[in-house]
């Protein structure tokens, strides 16, 4: 009998040793088989059908094109003589059913505006503040020469917003996911609203 309980506690310490040695090759076999490959930034990779950099970066080319070839722009610079008109890029909401970062698609529309040379960028939120915190610094530790003066900013004639919205239908793994994004830009100095544009953008995901 004694004989056989010990036989029985070597086989049952046998199994779950090679239970372990099995799920480390696993695990290891795992790790070896992940590849890393770098492609270009401007490749368009959808893997999980969810808002992406593609996304962004052609949505804020889009919209700035539209925007920037509407009536608005033709009527300032008659009114002032061919000057370019001021912009600033205010906030623009997420209300979709994702976790999208507004700041990548802000930024994408900072870019292609000024890309374009047809309107003057002005810095906006965080980042204007900054900016402000380091001028009233130079008021202290500056030389005069070099220290840059308090009322010399350049004020936004208009400032462009929106927000990003998502409709989802779904059934079994498959889904369809629909983005609207709305944008506007209103005249700061009288509040009218000079323009309205929007993206469409829809996917189909297939499990």
């Amino acid at each position: 009998m004694f004989g056989l309980g010990f036989k029985k506690k070597k086989m049952k310490k046998n199994i779950i040793w090679s239970s372990i040695v099995l799920a480390m090759l696993f695990a290891s076999s795992c790790v070896t088989n992940r590849t890393v490959t770098r492609v270009d930034t401007d490749k368009q990779i959808d893997l999980s059908g969810r808002w992406n950099d593609v996304d962004s970066k052609l949505t804020a080319e889009a919209m700035i094109d539209q925007v920037l070839n509407e009536v608005w722009l033709e009527n300032f610079r008659k009114e002032k003589n061919g000057e370019r008109p001021v912009v600033i890029v205010g906030m623009v909401k997420n209300k979709s059913h994702e976790h999208i970062e507004a700041e990548t698609f802000i930024k994408d529309l900072e870019k292609s505006f000024i890309k374009s040379q047809r309107v003057r960028l002005v810095q906006a939120g965080e980042k204007r503040d900054e900016i402000r915190l380091e001028r009233a610094d130079q008021q202290s530790n500056s030389s005069v020469s070099t220290m840059k003066k308090f009322g010399l900013e350049i004020g936004a004639d208009f400032m462009l917003q929106g927000s990003i919205n998502s409709i989802v239908d779904a059934y079994k793994k498959d889904k369809v996911v629909y983005y609207q994004i709305d944008l506007e830009l209103t005249n700061i100095q009288t509040n009218e609203i000079v323009w309205i544009g929007d993206k469409k953008i829809k996917k189909v995901v297939k499990n």
